[in-house]
């Protein structure tokens, strides 16, 4: 069947395949034997007025100049798609001078690792807050027919898609975690970097570009709520040191009873107990220093 089995076309498009080539210094040199050939015999039958001779030189010139004209030069971190009469028939990779088909349409596309920076979107996140994010990403083509048949601009469409995978993320996960285990913004980076680099390169397949490498490179509130964020993180902040006091501090007084009445060094009832506890708890979780008073009756008066 037609088109079936060499065709290089599949289900999502074409495909890169090598392109059929000859080497290119092998072909200059015929080009310019052949033509100079040419140029000789009509130049010999101007002067002897020979019609053979001017036929046979004028079909050699421009066969040589047929010949050069498949010339096709590669340079480092380029490749040339090459089509035929409209039809994609493969792709030069190697740097250097070859030789393809004269009549071919020979297109040049970039192989080096590029960057894109997304602009900064503000978005709001999984809990509604307006955030406002920014990422880098580092692509490279891998598919030269995709990258060139593909897409209309590969540039466009890999910012494009870029951003749109940016605001995606931004809004599946919060800016920060409000329970232990939950995955935010903030909190797990890297992840969130792993995602997008999937996502984004789930949308740029199409192209046949390569997604090597994602980041998050602005992450940050809104600035109409920064502030309240702030006095908020702030906040959080403040309960989390002072339950970490208290915790240490309840350790210590547990020690103390423990020490004291381990060792006999004093018998204390239940309401000395409590007096005591209360007394270690006031000291070492005042924020300020504590002023010691001398009681010089007794414990009950």
């Amino acid at each position: 069947m037609a088109g079936s089995g060499s065709d290089n076309r599949s289900s999502s498009g074409l495909t890169e395949q090598a392109a059929r080539e000859a080497s290119g210094w092998g072909m200059a040199g015929a080009a310019v034997v052949v033509g100079a050939t040419g140029v000789g015999l009509l130049a010999v039958g101007s002067v002897s007025d020979t019609v053979a001779a001017i036929a046979v030189g004028a079909l050699l010139a421009m066969a040589g100049a047929g010949l050069a004209c498949g010339l096709t030069p590669v340079s480092p971190g380029q490749a040339r798609v090459i089509l035929l009469f409209g039809r994609y028939t493969g792709t030069i990779r190697a740097d250097g001078l070859h030789w393809v088909n004269p009549f071919a349409t020979r297109l040049s596309i970039s192989t080096r690792i590029r960057n894109h920076e997304t602009a900064t979107a503000k978005v709001n996140d999984a809990d509604g807050n307006p955030i406002e994010i920014a990422a880098v990403v580092v692509w490279q083509v891998q598919d030269t027919a995709k990258a060139s048949f593909g897409v209309d601009n590969l540039t466009g469409f890999v910012a494009t898609q870029a951003e749109t995978a940016v605001r995606h993320v931004a809004t599946s996960h919060p800016y920060d975690a409000h329970r232990e285990g939950q995955m935010s913004l903030r909190d797990n980076a890297a992840l969130a970097d792993v995602e997008l680099s999937a996502e984004i390169a789930n949308r740029v397949q199409a192209a046949g570009v390569q997604i090597i490498e994602t980041r998050i490179t602005r992450l940050s509130y809104a600035p109409e709520i920064a502030q309240a964020m702030l006095r908020r993180q702030q906040a959080s902040a403040v309960v989390a040191a002072r339950q970490r006091i208290v915790d240490g501090a309840v350790g210590m007084v547990e020690s103390a009873l423990y020490r004291l009445c381990a060792d006999g060094v004093v018998d204390l009832d239940e309401e000395r107990k409590a007096a005591m506890v209360s007394n270690l708890l006031v000291v070492l979780c005042s924020e300020h220093a504590t002023q010691p008073v001398v009681n010089t009756g007794t414990l009950y008066q």
